[in-house]
């Protein structure tokens, strides 16, 4: 039997709170991070600009956790994909590429948001805090294909992972970019047809 994916729980947010991490998510995601200031935050969200500073301290903080708001319901949904694929093997695997078909289009039609957000800041070595919020996740799906790969008693699992993690990267670019339609559908057969070569 396979080991359940632990999802992280989100930090209990005041009724304030709530309404500038929403507002925040929302411009975020579809104007830009640059793009967007506290002022149309606080307005959109109907507070103060007080308010906004005293819940989350600076724009760079609430861009951290408008990251991890997202990254915990990103998990939380592949974490349902992977219950109903409850034993080790190839469709685990592929759990996780069905669980980006029914995320993407409603809620990364943009593409991913911490990639965005990575775009937007500079070579990530000037202490910046999205960089290691983005590396962070990043590693955390990497480490996720690199356990099922091991479950489903992949050769070089290592190695596997790494290809796992190249296809679904691809895809959610692609999404951003609409260079054609269903990249994930793509990203899922590729996956398949590597995974089940590893078993001939």
């Amino acid at each position: 039997m396979a080991v359940p994916v632990p999802v992280p729980e989100l930090t209990p947010l005041t009724p304030g709170a709530t309404r500038v991490l929403d507002a925040a998510s929302r411009l975020f995601y579809e104007r830009g991070i640059h793009a967007v200031g506290v002022d149309t935050i606080a307005e959109t969200a109907g507070v103060t600009k007080k308010t906004l500073y005293d819940r989350f301290g600076s724009k760079e903080a609430l861009v951290v956790s408008y990251l991890q708001h997202r990254d915990a319901l990103w998990r939380a949904h592949v974490a349902r994909h992977l219950d109903r694929t409850p034993e080790p093997g190839i469709d685990r695997v592929l759990a996780v590429f069905d669980a980006a078909i029914t995320w993407s289009d409603k809620y990364s039609p943009k593409g991913c948001s911490a990639i965005n957000a990575r775009a937007e800041i500079s070579d990530g070595h000037d202490g910046h805090p999205v960089f290691p919020e983005v590396s962070r996740q990043k590693s955390w799906l990497l480490g996720l294909f690199l356990e099922l790969c091991h479950e489903a008693g992949i050769a070089d699992a290592g190695l596997m992972s790494k290809a796992m993690m190249l296809l679904y990267e691809g895809a959610i670019v692609t999404v951003g970019m609409e260079t054609f339609a269903e990249p994930f559908v793509v990203a899922r057969t590729l996956a398949r047809t590597t995974l089940e070569q590893d078993r001939r």
